[in-house]
């Protein structure tokens, strides 16, 4: 995968974790378990940080990759999006280094992280030439069909009530993004495409490598599952060459 370049977004102004990006998660900053990861695929000069913030590109630089590359302010608010911020980051790295065929997007909360779904999903990217990109996605743990939410006399009101009675087995099975990663071409990255205006292919993970890291709780959750799963082993010595 010597064609792709892989961006990193990790702004430092969470709000509601502040540096989450770092935090700890079993004795380590959050952002180290997915670049281990990374680590088995990609060499240094193939990733790029995206970060507003000296103290998460310091803790980057600690494992061996550079980050010559800041993200300017006004793309480190809470309302900008992940393809506006890959798109700056690859015409910097095309202005400056070199023009790329895909962009690996991966996001520092994906602790999950397996280097054999990224294989998978260059695989499938390369052999699809009508494919524009290929998101993680994974399956709704109950029916979507079936959802509720709460109408303006306080009680519960489907959003499909023409599914009442059908059969969970009946239904089609919905997916959702898992929050891990996004492989793409790299003219769909320099559009800002998205699941509204693209082609997007599906690696579709198991739930239980799937974990949503937004809270302080999160982590704890996250902790858990990277032990149940055995991935919560940390090799001291990993670094990008």
């Amino acid at each position: 995968m010597k064609d792709v370049l892989v961006i990193i977004p990790a702004r430092g102004g969470s709000k509601r974790v502040p540096r989450k990006n770092i935090k700890p998660i079993c004795g380590q900053p959050m952002i180290y378990w997915p670049l281990m990861a990374l680590s088995k695929l990609f060499r240094a000069e193939q990733i790029l940080l995206s970060t507003d913030d000296a103290q998460i590109a310091a803790v980057v630089r600690e494992k061996g990759v550079a980050t010559p590359y800041t993200r300017p302010d006004s793309l480190a608010d809470d309302f900008t999006g992940t393809m506006a911020v890959a798109a700056h980051a690859l015409n910097w790295h095309e202005q400056n280094v070199g023009k790329v065929d895909s962009v690996l997007i991966v996001y520092p909360t994906a602790v999950l992280l397996n280097p054999q779904d990224i294989q998978a999903a260059y695989a499938a990217l390369t052999q699809d030439a009508s494919c524009d990109l290929i998101m993680a996605a994974t399956t709704f743990p109950f029916p979507i069909q079936r959802a509720v939410f709460k109408n303006s006399h306080g009680y519960a009101q489907m959003f499909q009530p023409e599914h009442a009675m059908t059969r969970s087995q009946d239904l089609t099975e919905a997916l959702h993004d898992a929050g891990q990663f996004y492989l793409c071409r790299a003219e769909a990255v320099r559009r800002e495409m998205n699941v509204t205006n693209a082609n997007v292919g599906m690696q579709i993970l198991n739930r239980k490598n799937v974990v949503d890291i937004d809270t302080v709780e999160d982590f704890d959750v996250a902790e858990s599952k990277m032990k149940t799963l055995g991935l919560d082993a940390y090799d001291a010595e990993w670094r990008f060459h």
